[in-house]
């Protein structure tokens, strides 16, 4: 196993067991992570995102499995997580996009369907409207609140 493919192993299995720690000290000081629901973050926001969701979703389970690395720099994952939300199951399947140098991640997109995931977070209005640019933006302004209400209670 190679140092970037360690790196990834390192943060998924620290994932799986909520060790927020961990997970924040495989990102390089200049960093940036991007998903669907919490948009684009710098490295600040990105090591306090994987702690508020690390101390505060309950009832995860994660599988990650095809690290594969593309090149020196490029690898990718799939991963599935089984979590929470609105007292609403989600099952979401992932996958990762990460650029790494001198092992540490330095650029980490999580791809999924938003409209699926939707939803299965609000039911019927995910389905009537989880579609819609607005509906997502809402998503992803609400959970950006949620995020800088966290890193100021810190």
């Amino acid at each position: 196993m190679n140092q970037n493919e360690a790196t990834i192993h390192r943060f998924f299995t620290a994932y799986q067991n909520k060790e927020y720690t961990t997970m924040q000290n495989c990102y390089s000081e200049d960093a940036v992570y991007n998903n669907p629901i919490y948009g684009l973050n710098d490295t600040e926001h990105v090591k306090a995102m994987w702690e508020m969701i690390c101390k505060t979703n309950k009832e995860e389970s994660l599988h990650f499995e095809n690290i594969e690395l593309l090149d020196h720099e490029y690898a990718t994952c799939d991963w599935s997580l089984v979590y929470y939300y609105t007292n609403r199951r989600i099952n979401n399947k992932i996958k990762s996009y990460l650029r790494l140098e001198n092992g540490l991640i330095i650029e980490h997109t999580d791809a999924f369907d938003l409209y699926k995931w939707t939803r299965m977070a609000f039911g019927l209005t995910g389905s009537l409207i989880g579609w819609s640019n607005f509906f997502q933006k809402r998503i992803q302004k609400s959970t950006r609140k949620k995020l800088s209400e966290f890193i100021i209670s810190k």
